[in-house]
């Protein structure tokens, strides 16, 4: 891969990250209920996690591309559809408004709960996967090799845990939390005008 390839999976796994989601939601909670230390553990799990599906991922679709060149199409075309559907649904959250409701958890769960939860939503959060048929697959070829496959994977590792460790500490700062959720109608709506710029800059065949 070339350095402007690497830079542009680099942006597709900060944006996945940031993007609101289960994967959010559990750290949110955990930060809530546990406090920073729970919360920044279940970050590196979820981190951990990602990283592994990074790189199962990659080497599923380079498999899948080597078996038929139309697989290609197929994953491409795909992908513009889950971005379109995941645009709709992010507008739609706008269009609801600002969402101020905190749950909190009462009972005290123990870091290593947090990690096993983060790990667990990392492998079985449905936006995670979209988000990688979407975005990923342009990244990934059909004569990928070994070292490379893990380099993804560890790239997403490092952005992702670095992303959800520094959610779980700013939002156990101060009063930040009231805040940010008074304008989740905000990022909602951001997040689902991006889907839908990923989508055609796709379907052009810019990425």
């Amino acid at each position: 891969m070339s350095p402007e390839e690497w830079a542009g999976l680099t942006l597709v796994f900060i944006l996945g990250a940031m993007s609101p989601g289960p994967s959010l939601a559990v750290v949110l909670r955990n930060s809530l209920s546990g406090g920073r230390r729970q919360g920044i553990m279940t970050g590196i799990g979820h981190g951990i996690g990602f990283g592994i599906y990074a790189f199962s991922a990659a080497a599923g679709i380079a498999t899948a591309l080597s078996i038929h060149e139309s697989i290609g199409m197929i994953l491409k075309y795909g992908g513009v559809m889950i971005l379109v559907w995941l645009g709709l649904i992010f507008i739609q959250s706008a269009r609801n408004g600002p969402n101020e409701d905190v749950q909190k958890n009462d009972e005290t769960a123990q870091n290593r709960q947090g990690f096993v939860q983060g790990f667990l939503i990392a492998l079985l959060n449905p936006k995670i996967l979209a988000w990688m048929l979407a975005l990923y697959t342009p990244f990934i070829e059909a004569d990928v090799d070994f070292e490379t496959l893990v380099a993804m994977g560890f790239l997403g590792m490092i952005i992702d845990g670095t992303w959800y460790v520094t959610v779980a500490t700013v939002l156990t700062t101060g009063d930040r939390i009231k805040k940010l959720k008074s304008i989740s109608h905000i990022i909602d709506g951001s997040m689902g005008i991006l889907m839908f710029i990923f989508a055609i800059i796709l379907i052009s065949g810019a990425f």
